[in-house]
């Protein structure tokens, strides 16, 4: 299926480097799904910015990885045929440092529960199917008593799928846009939860609890599950990283249970 999927300009150096992220990012999120035929060569070269040897060296690596596919002839072109990233790829193209997360992590503590609010009240039927059926899949993994490395990567992007799909519940394409700016820069800390013992359970049962919080309509609910779900990776970067906030924390920004 030819997806009508558009990348953003590079805005960087290593134009490269961006150009891998770029397809792979679509890739985690799920906008792209095996069978999905990407747009042409020459349209996404354009839409990058970039030169069309360029392109061609990217998508290179993205077959070497066995995310792409390129096929000759007329109903050819370049196609999804794996949809898992290596996370070694992902990592080669990150550039956040991780002194930067804790600022990302207080970014997200503004942001995302007002997203699940909002999702609350917009959300349709096919939203919630939607959302149920990337926590059955996250789900089905775990039924392995350990997770090989490709299921953990295959874990990692469901989750970030789980985040998308409830800021595409709002219906607004610019809290999409943002969402998946933070998620981008959230990558180096959601790894670090799987350092820590059953945390890939846990995350599926709060995620089955943030779904029927978002479900049930009730703002004060979805603060929250919303609440304890972002702590969870607020402490464990704390943990792994062997820091805290840079400086202090506002009254408002605190978790719910640490208040006065």
């Amino acid at each position: 299926m030819l997806t009508g999927v558009e990348f953003r300009p590079v805005q960087t150096r290593k134009t490269f480097e961006e150009a891998v992220a770029q397809i792979a990012e679509r890739v985690r999120h799920g906008e792209l799904r095996v069978g999905d035929r990407l747009p042409s060569e020459r349209l996404v070269a354009e839409q990058m910015g970039i030169s069309r040897p360029t392109l061609r060296e990217a998508v290179r690596v993205l077959v070497k990885a066995g995310v792409l596919e390129v096929r000759p002839g007329s109903a050819g072109g370049m196609f999804v045929v794996g949809d898992v990233v290596p996370r070694e790829l992902v990592h080669r193209t990150q550039q956040l440092r991780l002194g930067e997360i804790g600022g990302v992590l207080e970014a997200r503590r503004l942001f995302e529960p007002r997203v699940a609010q909002l999702a609350a009240a917009y959300a349709t039927e096919d939203d919630f199917a939607a959302l149920e059926e990337t926590i059955e899949r996250q789900r089905a993994l775990l039924r392995d008593d350990r997770m090989p490395q490709s299921a953990e990567d295959r874990f990692l992007q469901l989750d970030l799928q789980f985040h998308l799909g409830i800021a595409s519940a709002t219906r607004n394409r610019s809290i999409m846009k943002l969402m998946r700016s933070l998620l981008r820069d959230l990558e180096i800390a959601r790894d670090m939860t799987l350092h820590e013992p059953l945390a890939p359970a846990w995350s599926v049962e709060v995620h089955e609890r943030t779904l029927a919080a978002i479900r049930s309509g009730d703002l004060d609910r979805v603060e929250a599950v919303m609440d304890e779900h972002l702590g969870g990776l607020e402490r464990t970067w704390e943990r792994e990283s062997g820091r805290s906030m840079v400086r202090p924390v506002p009254e408002f920004l605190r978790p719910v249970a640490d208040r006065g």
